[in-house]
């Protein structure tokens, strides 16, 4: 345990009123939304200023606390969790929740590391422009922790991921000194880009406390359809056309299995199915005009009739609504969590080739059938970027626990599967303390002892976020 007077010098810091020390109320810190992962802390703070945190850092490399910086608490791999010895001390960015300003101008928004992803998009939405991320946890989760994951999400397709839409960073180092790395322009060959050493990195190199984010002008017209076909084969004829077709206007691909969208249906309260008749697969098209919502309807409907007509769907519906619009998308957007009323699942957060996910997906399920028949799978995910979600449900009155110990033993094969097709056995959710082993397993050992060298160099005393990714 911590000293006592330890952590009184660091509630100085911060203030006793922006100090958590009631295990009631922090309670909720210590365990990650899957129930993986639970931690012990005494104390959680909540800076409202980089030199707050500058502080806090430069106290705990004095005295060699560990330091596991927190947001939205949304993750899903245990990056942001503290260890059972409750030693280590939780701090908590939402209180650096300013959006700094927005230059319209120049495209740009520079914000607080404990911005609320979906506040950032109404703010900058009020001023006309748009910013791509989108994450079903979009109402909790916080910049700096989608940084610091480099979060996917729905729109890589057409936008990128977090990292390709950060031009600079604000960091304080496990030393307290404060990194100013908030460029202004996309193009600076001013020696290393050392904001891409921090995205990505879990916390574990330093703690994000701002950083310039891209914008976008607002799009003007939206479509959004389902389609329903035979195959994933079929899909990918489909994302080809709809690519030939809408090229830079196709803003959304999302791939998903029949029995993923029953789930959905029978958690989403009032849900009606998209589709009059059933097919074995679906896809959620999305697409943005610059122009108007009649260009987008447009080139959905010749999309969508060119595929009929070639035997590549069939059926499709365009939605006639933004509420319908909504409506789509949420029977996508609920489907993980749609899986928690079937029992036990066993998650893979998967990328591979796109050319390759249909003949991934027909390996994948042969594997599952070996492991453990009758086991239903729920793959769905971002075809158009080649990151699916391969999530696999107990059988129909399984024993929970019982095929949850399957869990390693599943991953295992199915990254191994993975990384035959040049793949990535973690898309978007990060390595935390859950991939660790896999990390090990599958990076190569030059890459694995870089990767420990920049922790050395950055960390030192090991007091950032220790324990996770290595």
């Amino acid at each position: 345990m911590i000293d006592e007077k330890l952590i009184e010098r660091f509630i100085e810091i911060v203030g006793v009123n922006h100090a958590l020390v009631d295990q009631d109320v922090i309670s909720s810190y210590l365990v990650e939304q899957r129930g993986l992962y639970h931690g012990r802390t005494p104390l959680v703070l909540r800076p409202s200023s980089p030199k707050e945190v500058s502080e806090i850092m430069k106290l705990a490399s004095a005295t060699g606390t560990p330091i596991v910086p927190q947001g939205g608490n949304t993750g899903l791999v245990g990056a942001q969790q503290p260890d059972e010895t409750a030693n280590e001390i939780i701090v908590s960015m939402e209180r650096l929740n300013r959006i700094r300003s927005i230059d319209v101008e120049g495209n740009l928004a520079l914000v607080e590391a404990g911005v609320v992803l979906h506040t950032l998009q109404e703010k900058v939405d009020e001023k006309g422009r748009f910013f791509p991320l989108s994450l079903g946890s979009e109402g909790s989760c916080q910049i700096g922790g989608n940084l610091s994951s480099n979060a996917g999400g729905t729109g890589v397709l057409a936008y990128g991921n977090t990292r390709e839409l950060c031009l600079g960073l604000e960091v304080v180092l496990p030393d307290g000194r404060i990194l100013d790395d908030l460029r202004y322009v996309k193009k600076d060959n001013s020696g290393y880009d050392l904001k891409d050493l921090f995205i990505g990195a879990e916390g574990t190199l330093g703690i994000i406390t701002a950083a310039v984010m891209k914008l976008f002008p607002k799009p003007q017209g939206k479509a959004v359809a389902y389609a329903g076909m035979k195959s994933p084969e079929k899909a990918l004829e489909l994302l080809l056309l709809a690519q030939k077709k809408a090229g830079s206007m196709l803003t959304g691909f999302e791939l998903m299995a029949k029995v993923g969208m029953e789930m959905s249906l029978n958690y989403v309260k009032g849900a009606r199915a998209p589709l009059e008749h059933e097919s074995e697969w679906y896809v959620l098209l999305d697409l943005s005009s610059s122009h108007s919502d009649g260009e987008a309807n447009n080139t959905m409907e010749d999309i969508l009739a060119d595929a009929l007509q070639q035997g590549i769907i069939e059926d499709a519906s365009i939605a006639r609504s933004v509420g319908q619009q909504k409506e789509f998308w949420r029977l996508r957007e609920d489907m993980s969590p749609a899986q928690k009323l079937e029992g036990g699942s066993i998650k893979h957060d998967i990328s591979v080739p796109i050319a390759s996910i249909p003949d991934f997906i027909s390996e994948a399920a042969k594997i599952i059938e070996t492991i453990s028949p009758g086991a239903r799978i729920v793959c769905f995910g971002h075809m158009g970027d080649g990151n699916l979600h391969y999530n696999v449900s107990q059988p129909v009155g399984a024993d929970k626990q019982a095929y949850l110990s399957l869990w390693g033993e599943m991953n295992h094969r199915i990254h191994t599967l993975v990384m035959n097709y040049n793949g990535s056995f973690s898309a978007e959710h990060g390595i935390g303390q859950l991939k660790r082993k896999e990390l090990v397993a599958f990076k190569s050992p030059v890459a694995l002892s870089l990767m420990r060298s920049i922790k050395q160099l950055f960390d030192p005393k090991n007091i950032m976020n220790p324990g996770k990714m290595l």
